[in-house]
């Protein structure tokens, strides 16, 4: 099923390419016709490279990685923090820094230094330990850190792939990334080059609209893609937790043993018993055995004493 129509695209502004003479031969296998000196994108191909790109923002989160949102062009500034914020994904929307990508490591410095004046109590000097002056300087720069870095303060590594919006704005952003070997994907307007993007979506970068749902279309990718990384988390506890029945296992196991020695001892105890009743049994016999036989001795001795005196 496609994320999106070819109305929604019409409807956008997303077929409108650049005028004539300012078009990428590279691109002209995107370009369906051409009207009033402006060239018309085809929206056919256009579809097939969204979901494409729909496609594999989806693994990449699910995976576990991010997806930077780059556009500093005022068209696009709004929009994508409002996206890149619904999905909680890194942005930059204000002016690209020279050395994010590949300078990483000083960024993070920034980031950190940026986080610690945050921490600071601004409306009160005395329990902060700074003066008015010093207070006001470091309050200047934590909203010049928050306008260049505020959007990637969550960010601890190298994005796994960026979202471009204008490729010829954002050479810097498209340079690093290359130099990195993260992907780019990115709305590929008539004036750009193809060859600077792994997943371009042939488009209009101008045009509020169709940056505006372009972009939402990444963000709903992403969000897809968190809700089957949370899926595959529970699963995975599941299947962590799956061993603990080889534990229970062994504890049976290990009980096992006693229980039957517990049973051995009862057996045991039984055949005791018996056998002491059987004894009994017969001590019991032997003594009334020996009652018999007194019984009857003093019997046959009462006979031959009467016998004695009748003959005499």
């Amino acid at each position: 099923m496609a994320v999106v129509t070819i109305r929604q695209l019409l409807d956008s502004g997303v077929h409108f390419g650049h005028q004539t003479r300012r078009w990428n031969p590279k691109g002209k296998r995107f370009i369906l016709t051409e009207r009033s000196g402006i060239h018309i994108i085809d929206l056919q191909q256009s579809l097939g490279y969204i979901d494409a790109a729909y496609d594999y923002v989806k693994e990449t989160v699910a995976r576990g990685g991010t997806i930077l949102f780059v556009g500093t062009k005022k068209q696009a500034q709004e929009v994508l923090a409002e996206q890149a914020t619904r999905v909680g994904q890194p942005y930059v929307n204000q002016r690209w820094l020279g050395g994010l990508l590949t300078n990483f490591q000083t960024i993070s410095k920034r980031l950190q230094r940026m986080k610690e004046l945050e921490e600071l109590d601004y409306e009160n000097p005395a329990a902060s330990g700074f003066t008015k002056k010093e207070l006001l300087l470091k309050k200047r720069e934590l909203d010049k850190l928050h306008k260049s870095l505020g959007g990637i303060r969550n960010l601890t590594k190298t994005p796994s792939a960026l979202w471009i919006v204008d490729a010829k704005r954002e050479h810097l952003a498209v340079d690093e990334a290359r130099k990195l070997g993260i992907p780019v994907i990115g709305i590929l307007d008539t004036n750009a080059d193809p060859d600077e993007f792994q997943y371009p979506i042939p488009g209009n970068d101008d045009a509020i609209r169709s940056v505006g749902l372009l972009t939402r279309i990444i963000a709903d990718a992403v969000a897809e893609g968190l809700i089957q990384r949370h899926q595959g988390n529970n699963e995975a506890e599941a299947a962590v937790a799956e061993p603990l029945a080889d534990w229970e296992r062994e504890l049976l196991e290990q009980s096992a043993p006693a229980q039957s020695s517990a049973e051995t001892e009862a057996v045991a105890d039984v055949a005791i018993a018996a056998a002491d009743l059987a004894e009994a049994v017969v001590a019991e016999q032997a003594i009334e055995g020996e009652a018999a036989t007194e019984s009857a001795a003093d019997a046959a001795g009462a006979e031959a004493a009467a016998e004695a005196t009748e003959s005499n």
